[in-house]
């Protein structure tokens, strides 16, 4: 699962690979790190036009994932005794949002497929933890893969959703926002080392891009499979400590 990328470009390259058509993004910083729930830029189908927007990363969780939590969390309260609305908790469930999408017959994504949800995630590389290079009792590290060494840029195939209500975060109580994820599939060779269960679904050229922003899902489809190893490299892998450095993070 990828809940990290980077995007080091500027807004005319992502606006001449995609032909946007309205830029409402602002001033682009030169190099972002993007996590999950944050907003970060996307190229978007919206009434007509080839939009670029700052979106907020992570899709709508389906309805029976809220309704389990809604469900654990009002009855944990009628064990303290307390009364219970249950449909105006399953209203203010929090909701992180889903950052990644694999299984696309799933009815719950299949409402958000056509050509009007479809976007593109501008990328220049992401990242997958790397297990081999953990320290024990500390964090995992991060490997970084790229198209090539000099990171050129590349594009997530994604979704979007308009004006979704839902609580992201409970200090911020129930909002109305625009939301996107992108989609995964099988790993290829490269990546399959690192991360065994999926990586990003990634466009690298023109055709690609304008194939999944426009075509039917019956053609878009067949864009949903791993980059072939030869078009994909690690180019940061997590150092793994010395003995001596591993012994002094464990003091």
């Amino acid at each position: 699962m990828c809940n990290l990328y980077n995007l080091t470009t500027n807004q005319q390259a992502i606006r001449d690979f995609v032909s946007v058509t309205n830029d409402l993004l602002g001033n682009l910083e030169p190099s972002i790190d993007v996590y999950p729930d944050r907003f970060a830029p996307i190229v978007r189908n919206n009434e007509g036009r080839r939009e670029l927007a700052a979106v907020r990363w992570g899709m709508p969780s389906s309805s029976k994932a809220q309704l389990d939590a809604a469900t654990k969390r009002a009855d944990k309260l009628r064990a303290k005794g307390k009364e219970v609305d249950f449909d105006e908790l399953l209203k203010m469930e929090p909701d992180g949002g889903t950052t990644n999408v694999r299984n696309t017959s799933s009815k719950h994504w299949k409402r958000w497929l056509g050509v009007e949800n479809r976007c593109v995630v501008p990328v220049t590389r992401f990242a997958e933890p790397d297990p081999a290079s953990k320290v024990e009792g500390g964090r995992t590290p991060n490997a970084w893969f790229a198209s090539t060494a000099d990171e050129p840029l590349m594009f997530f195939a994604g979704i979007w959703v308009k004006d979704w209500a839902s609580v992201r975060k409970v200090k911020e109580g129930l909002i109305t926002i625009d939301l996107f994820a992108f989609l995964t599939t099988e790993p290829n060779g490269i990546v399959a080392p690192i991360h065994q269960k999926a990586m990003p679904v990634l466009l690298t050229t023109r055709d690609e891009v304008q194939t999944w922003l426009t075509a039917p899902w019956s053609e878009a489809h067949a864009l949903q499979r791993p980059l072939p190893d030869d078009k994909l490299e690690i180019v940061q892998v997590a150092e793994k400590p010395s003995s001596d450095a591993q012994q002094a993070l464990l003091l």
